[in-house]
Order: C-alpha cells, then sequence, then structure tokens
C-alpha cells in the first residue's frame, strides 16, 4: 500500500473510531488548518488580557496552529461571555473566563445573556491572583485605617473605581463600603487600565484590583499599596498587611482566571486543550511572568476541578452580593 492510501485509511478509522464513540468526525483532525480564536473579555493590558496572550502564543506553538485573541471588553466580561456562548462547539473558540464572568455575573445581573454552567464547557483553571487595596500617593493617607478615616470624614466627596459593574474589583469595593458602614458612589470603568490612570491622579479615591494589573503604577510611584485581600501576606509585596491585619476584619477576596469552551465541545479537545495548558503552565518562561513577576499562582486544572470550584463560587458570591445590595441591570 503507498503513503498516501496508508494515510487516507489511518485518518478514515480514526474517523470511525470517533463516530462509534457518539463523538463529531472533526475532532480526529483538529485543530486542522483553521485558527482558533481566544476571546479574552476585558480590554487590552488587563490581567485577563495578560493571561489570554501568554495562552494564544505557548497553544498556538504547541497545536501547531495560529490562536488569535479578540478583546471584546464591557459589562464585567459578559459581552465577551456571551459572544462565546454562541459560538460553534468545535475546538475554535475559546473564552478566558474569571471569577466576575464564572461566578459573580450569575447573580449581580439581572438579565444575564449566557449560563455560566449550561452555556460552558470548564477546561483549565489557569491561576488565582490576589487583590489589594490602592490610592493616589497625594491622597494623605498612609494606612487602611487613614482611608477610613477620611471616608467617613467627607463620604459624599470619596469615590471608588472599578474595571466594570459586577467585577470582582466592584464586588470588593461594595463590600468593603459596607463592612465600615460608609455609603460610596461607585465609577464603573471598561477594563483596569483607565480606573487605575483616574485613581493615580486622585480623580476616583481608591480601587480593588489585582496585583498583577497594579504593578507597573506601583513600581513608578503613581499608586500608592494599602493592603491585600488575601489570607496572608503575599510575596510580591511581603511588608503590605492583609486586610484583616490592617483591622478590617472578616475581609478576604481573591481573584481567578480559568479558560472555558462552547457547551458541546467534543471532549477530547477539551481534555487535550486541559493537558496543554497545564504544561504550558509549567514552563519556566511562563512560571517567570505570571508567576514570579505577577504574583499568579498558577495551576492547571482539570476540567473536573474547574467545574467544582465553580459549584462553589457561585453561591459564595451570591450571598456577597446580597449582602451589599449591588445589582446590575
Amino acid at each position: 500500500m503507498n503513503p498516501i492510501r496508508r494515510r487516507h485509511l489511518a485518518l478514515t478509522l480514526a474517523a470511525a473510531a470517533l463516530a462509534a464513540c457518539g463523538l463529531p468526525a472533526q475532532a480526529a483532525d483538529w485543530p486542522g488548518d483553521k485558527p482558533i480564536s481566544y476571546v479574552v473579555p476585558f480590554t487590552v493590558g488587563g490581567s485577563t488580557d495578560v493571561v489570554g496572550r501568554m495562552l494564544a502564543q505557548k497553544l498556538g506553538e504547541r497545536l501547531h496552529q495560529s490562536v488569535v485573541v479578540e478583546n471584546k471588553p464591557g459589562a464585567a466580561g459578559a459581552i465577551g461571555a456571551a459572544y462565546v456562548a454562541k459560538a460553534p462547539a468545535d475546538g475554535y473558540t475559546l473564552f478566558g473566563g474569571t471569577i466576575s464572568t464564572h461566578a459573580i455575573n450569575a447573580s449581580l445581573y439581572k438579565n444575564l445573556r449566557y449560563d455560566p454552567v449550561k452555556d460552558f464547557e470548564p477546561v483549565s483553571l489557569v491561576a488565582t491572583l490576589p487583590n489589594v487595596l490602592l490610592v493616589d500617593p497625594n491622597l494623605g493617607v498612609d494606612s487602611v485605617a487613614d482611608l477610613i478615616a477620611l471616608l467617613k470624614r467627607e463620604p459624599s466627596k470619596r469615590t471608588f473605581a472599578s474595571s466594570g459593574p459586577g467585577t470582582s474589583t466592584h464586588l470588593a469595593g461594595e463590600l468593603f463600603a459596607d463592612t465600615i458602614g460608609v455609603p460610596l458612589t461607585h465609577v464603573p470603568y471598561k477594563g483596569t487600565p483607565p480606573a487605575m490612570v483616574d485613581v493615580s491622579s486622585g480623580a476616583v479615591t481608591f480601587m480593588f484590583d489585582q496585583m498583577t494589573a497594579a504593578l507597573p503604577l506601583l513600581q513608578n510611584g503613581k499608586l500608592k499599596l494599602l493592603a491585600v485581600t488575601t489570607p496572608q501576606r503575599i510575596a510580591l509585596a511581603p511588608d503590605t498587611p492583609t486586610m484583616e491585619e490592617a483591622g478590617v476584619q472578616g475581609f478576604q477576596m481573591a481573584s481567578w482566571q480559568a479558560v472555558y469552551a462552547p457547551k458541546g465541545t467534543p471532549k477530547p479537545i477539551v481534555d487535550r486543550l486541559s493537558q496543554e495548558i497545564a504544561a504550558i503552565l509549567k514552563e519556566p518562561d511562563v512560571q517567570e511572568k505570571l508567576g514570579k513577576t505577577m504574583g499568579m499562582q498558577l495551576v492547571g486544572s482539570s476540567p473536573e476541578a474547574l467545574r467544582d470550584l465553580m459549584a462553589s463560587e457561585i453561591p459564595r458570591w451570591a450571598e456577597v452580593v446580597q449582602k451589599s445590595g449591588a445589582q446590575v441591570d
């Protein structure tokens, strides 16, 4: 048998085997010669975008196919999530999901245009990220206690920023205001970078966001770090207290990044992606950039582990949303 006929027979047998298992034949030669879209539901420059571009590059190398990042920001990631929820379940659309898109939004939005559970296949938990409390260095506060005192003196003049309604940064601000008993005005932005710029200029009083996104402005002195929201201090800022150490008891919050595919994406493709992502997160340059430099705790989980995480996070954040009174139409 000549090589061409032998290859044709092998492909035919592989497709037949998949069909016998009830799986679509196109999974046999995925990704083939078609580029893969990786949808980031936030603006360029934020932590979700950084993670997405790193994974897209590395997946492209491993799959021998282009993986193209598409930014579709807005509504705490809901616009991008709704887009992916309707995409073909063929392995050519991936989604950079977060604690906002796949936990908080489920209870925060009255009319969410997608279902975090029913419309997606979990692929892998990528990383968890510490959140931090940030202010303008010229605000005149040196601690969380100083900030609380300022907010209580001038509540009508003080605001907090977020990277969008329903994001963990929004909920952190609402929870903080509720915890200290001071009503504050929320100022939402379409992503982290513009929000941080306004905090650094004093246009907005403070914000919570991920340490990864805040690092550049912290390093050049345009933002001041007051506290971290994780239970323990973090390696990137060992002298910075936790919120609890700063006197705000019971205040803990950590964001996370994950990868999803549209519901119905063939299991062999999901499993392959999960395995590749786990391997990518162990690569030295990825560990250096996302782990050591940006402070992410890299994971690389099975699809089942990500599904279990969502099962605990969705009701947890529903309770926080209810307590804070936050609601988005």
